[in-house]
């Protein structure tokens, strides 16, 4: 029968996979890589410390090589204050460290204590870069050595290894000690890569200002995003549902009253051509600035005569009663006014009964719209709708108003208050 794997397994491939796994792998790169970057201030190093030790040859002595070391790191920590030291670095962390990409920072450092968080970021990277990568040239060719000394010493000839390699236990013994040697150069390894990518968001990642620039940027896009669905909702939405009904009560009476027919089509060719044209005006959000020639925005000043005019032209009778001047209302306030009369209007159109009267005045230093119509069966309401109430309500939010809409009695009663003095 089959045997379920031993629970005793899993420690021992976890420990394999942090010696020998991919992302040990792509660490030991990312190490190697920083001994590699130490080298030239290794060398500047040796040349500062030959006259002052008197030696002619100083990285002929193991001593002297890690006094250069020693001496290269701290000029080392002087050039990371470059600005690119900081993104090139976080890019080599995230290519071969396995770090979220969100825990470091893509710009240069430019406060002092960044500077300083990247300059010791830079020292222990090639400081343990440079260990590691010294380990990696010296330990292997000495490991593979110990590896084949048994066999070396039973050929006919071979050599005779001096001292304590020559005696006999030696052949027993150097084989496990060569592969310990690379079990723990492979740990070292491991170690301080994961050593490395643990300190690697507290060095290279973002500050809280930077943190907090990045999340207001975030929210302005949410805010773009959301304006562009609004106003796609409102305009292109409505246009719709008006070009639906137009379209629907002419098929109709298609073949007894031609002259509503024709009436409808030209109702449909206006509103089509005019949601184009908001729709222009819409996708100008998404722009720095509104290109020329594009369509303004419609305001209550501007537009609202047509949309009503469109509204009751779709078969919805609507009464208007406008007790304030538009144009004497701020451009702010008109557009956004228009925005949420028009899907008033719309909701009308789907789901209510008729008619509607419309109000639409100032007090108290607010503009008040005020819409009612009977509660009735109307059209179904869409799969997916919901959004017109919604998109109200964060208009007026942002304005600082105050929306009301539910049933009161047999009555539908959406009441809309927004301020003047703040947007004049």
């Amino acid at each position: 029968m089959p045997t379920s794997p031993s629970p005793t397994a899993a420690p021992p491939r976890r420990a394999l996979a942090f010696l020998f796994g991919g992302r040990a792998r792509r660490r030991w790169i990312h190490l190697v890589l920083g001994g590699a970057l130490a080298v030239p201030y290794v060398l500047v190093g040796s040349v500062i410390l030959g006259p002052l030790t008197g030696a002619d040859d100083v990285l002929g002595s193991f001593p002297l090589q890690l006094g250069s070391f020693a001496v290269g790191l701290p000029l080392a920590a002087v050039t990371s204050l470059f600005p690119p030291t900081r993104p090139l670095e976080s890019g080599a962390v995230r290519a071969l460290c396995g770090v979220d990409a969100g825990a470091l920072a893509d710009g240069p450092a430019r406060t002092r204590a960044e500077r300083g968080r990247t300059a010791l970021w830079f020292t222990l990277h090639l400081g343990l870069g440079g260990i590691v990568s010294g380990m990696s040239l010296a330990v292997p060719p000495f490991a593979a050595v110990l590896l084949v000394l048994p066999l070396a010493v039973r050929l006919p000839g071979g050599p005779r290894p001096p001292g304590a390699l020559g005696h006999p236990w030696a052949s027993v013994l150097c084989p496990p000690a060569g592969l310990a040697m690379l079990a723990a150069l492979a740990a070292c390894a491991a170690g301080a890569g994961a050593l490395l990518a643990r300190w690697a968001p507290a060095l290279l990642g973002p500050t809280p200002e930077e943190r907090l620039a990045a999340a207001e940027a975030r929210a302005a896009d949410l805010a773009v995003r959301n304006r562009l669905a609004r106003e796609l909702h409102d305009s292109v939405g409505h246009a719709l549902s008006a070009v639906t009904l137009q379209a629907g009560a002419a098929r109709r009476v298609l073949d007894s009253d031609p002259e509503f027919v024709r009436e409808a089509l030209a109702a449909i060719e206006e509103t089509t051509r005019r949601t184009v044209g908001e729709l222009d005006a819409v996708l100008g959000v998404l722009r720095d600035g509104d290109a020329p020639g594009t369509a303004p925005a419609p305001t209550l000043a501007t537009d609202l005569d047509g949309l009503l005019r469109r509204t009751r032209a779709a078969g919805q009778p609507v009464t208007a009663s406008v007790g304030t001047d538009p144009a004497a209302l701020p451009p702010l306030v008109s557009r956004e006014a228009y925005r949420i009369v028009q899907e008033g209007l719309s909701n009308a159109l789907r789901h209510a009964g008729e008619p509607v009267t419309l109000r639409i005045g100032t007090a108290g230093g607010r503009l008040e719209i005020t819409m009612e119509n009977p509660l009735g069966a109307g059209p179904a309401a869409r799969s997916g709708g919901g959004h017109g109430l919604r998109g109200i309500a964060d208009r007026v939010r942002l304005l600082g108003g105050t929306a009301r809409a539910g049933a009161a009695g047999d009555t539908w009663r959406l009441h809309v208050r927004l301020p003047l003095r703040d947007h004049a």
